[in-house]
């Protein structure tokens, strides 16, 4: 049974030299977390290759691909006067269009706010990058090669093919909830963020994947591509937590490929 208390796990094979690493990432985080654990800094330091979910291309990051729709969306259809007036300040002065964006889109995005925000007390005009692309800066500033699972246009379409067939009134239901929490800073539902940092962590991996377009099939999928890295690389692999956990997560998926996974102490 593998400890739980950490979010890194040290990846190696009998048959291989290699010694790859898998780091468990809670997007909401960012510098701060991962320069305090030091045992992560030293993994991706002594990495051939850092392997993330995608890669901020220019001309491909998400502000570009919504930016560059000729449809907008009737925000006055799923907003209340006073959540979409909340909305249009929230992007004032931002370089995406928020007309543009789909409601799933706007929920995912307003989610993460509300992490990084209330639950972790990120000030508004904080701009420093996620913990993902904190990640990626490293490794460009030390000279790593970076490697994307799947394409920025590949997540949003996921984003929006996951609520496919939605009403819009619990599109609207959604919406309004997550900007009350955000306006109200109620924490009652940090929990997430909390035993994340805590790392008080139960990864379920006898338990089943709940999500077969989120999890299951994008970790089916990304387990080819890293097979073939593992093989020949020492690798940092840095994807949301949840892809780690349950039966169909990278943990189980690594180990029934023959790999051996000890856990790191973060803490």
């Amino acid at each position: 049974m593998l400890s739980s208390k950490t979010v890194l796990y040290k990846i190696t094979a009998t048959n291989s030299t290699k010694t790859s690493y898998l780091f468990g990432t809670h997007h909401a985080f960012g510098k701060l977390f991962f320069d305090s654990l030091t045992a992560a800094n030293q993994a991706l330091s002594g990495s051939e290759i850092v392997i993330k979910e995608n890669l901020n291309i220019p001309g491909h990051t998400a502000e570009d691909i919504i930016n560059n729709r000729k449809k907008v969306v009737k925000w006055r259809t799923y907003l209340n006067r006073n959540d979409l007036t909340f909305i249009k300040n929230l992007f004032a002065k931002s370089p995406t269009d928020y007309s543009k964006m789909r409601p799933s889109e706007m929920y995912a995005f307003l989610n993460r706010r509300f992490k990084q925000q209330v639950c972790l007390n990120k000030g508004s005009n904080d701009t420093s990058l996620s913990l993902d692309d904190y990640i990626g800066s490293m490794a460009n500033e030390k000279h790593i090669a970076l490697y994307g699972l799947e394409t920025t246009e590949e997540q949003i379409a996921l984003i929006n093919k996951d609520v496919d067939g939605m009403p819009k009134r619990t599109h609207k239901r959604r919406l309004s909830n997550i900007i009350a929490k955000i306006r109200t800073e109620n924490r009652n539902d940090c929990g997430e963020t909390d035993w994340y940092a805590q790392m008080e962590i139960d990864y379920q991996l006898y338990s089943p994947c709940s999500n077969a377009l989120v999890l299951t099939d994008r970790n089916n999928t990304w387990i080819k591509k890293i097979r073939k890295l593992l093989d020949t690389k020492n690798c940092f692999i840095a994807v949301g937590l949840s892809h780690l956990m349950y039966d169909c997560g990278l943990i189980n998926q690594l180990q029934r490929l023959g790999y051996t996974l000890t856990p790191i102490n973060l803490r």
